[in-house]
């Protein structure tokens, strides 16, 4: 089981040092643009490192969305950002769920994920796994809550994609930690990435703020425990600087 955290994207193999991380999360461009990634400077160096790696694709993308200018865009979002993440030697592309407005329906968002993956299995697959995140807040959210989530499942499942769980997002969207990866893999039959976050805010607030592992309103225990059962390699997107703090508590807590 990995364990590392999300750092900056200049120079992660630096940021994984200063962290006493084994595997690290990046973005390859503006995680709030839509501009394709550029080759990564230490492109060679990640592929070849010790240190694995795995690529988060910008927040404005929404493969779920009805509206043209949104939803296509996306979708060539992802196919490039999954082609930068295999040029970095990535284990996987992270890309939440999406949404759409509350007067949509979210049955359509369903079917444009189902349409852009099997498109994209038809035209040979992704250059890299792709690992759909649940999410905080929005009651037309594909992956906020788990009954929404097996919808989405039932529509994608079939074509490879994998599911990363986020800690902080499940407990702001009033999923209860204590099973939560018993009822993940209920669903999806697999976790592939953990997202170790505590929460700012309290339980159900549909509210995404982190905190570090032992200052939110999450209990520590129930974090590691979480770790523990996925068996996933585990990313902190924590402030930066209490992150190799969680690194080390995690170790410890499962005799790492």
């Amino acid at each position: 089981m990995l364990i590392g955290a999300h750092v900056r994207d200049d120079d992660p193999l630096a940021a994984a040092a200063e962290r006493g991380a084994e595997i690290v999360q990046f973005f390859l461009a503006d995680p709030q643009g839509w501009k394709k990634p550029q080759p990564h400077p230490h492109a060679e160096a990640l592929a070849a490192g010790e240190v694995a790696t795995v690529v988060h694709s910008p927040y404005v993308v929404n493969v779920a969305s009805p509206n043209n200018r949104i939803r296509i865009p996306s979708r060539k979002l992802v196919v490039q950002h999954a082609e930068g993440a295999k040029a970095v030697g990535a284990i996987g592309l992270v890309v939440h769920g999406g949404h759409v407005t509350k007067d949509e329906d979210p049955a359509v968002g369903v079917d444009n994920w189902r349409k852009f993956v099997q498109r994209q299995q038809d035209e040979g697959g992704f250059a890299v796994p792709v690992f759909i995140e649940n999410t905080a807040g929005g009651d037309n959210a594909m992956a906020r809550r788990f009954d929404a989530l097996a919808r989405l499942w039932d529509a994608v499942g079939e074509f490879g994609v994998g599911f990363c769980l986020d800690t902080c997002h499940a407990f702001a969207a009033g999923e209860e930690l204590v099973d939560v990866v018993d009822r993940a893999k209920a669903i999806t039959g697999r976790i592939d990435l953990v997202h170790l976050n505590n929460s700012r805010d309290e339980f159900d607030s549909a509210r995404d703020r982190h905190a570090n592992v032992a200052s939110g309103t999450i209990e520590p225990e129930v974090l590691a425990a979480v770790c523990a059962a996925a068996g996933a390699p585990v990313v902190v997107e924590t402030p930066a600087e209490g992150q190799a703090a969680d690194i080390a508590f995690l170790r410890e807590k499962l005799g790492r």
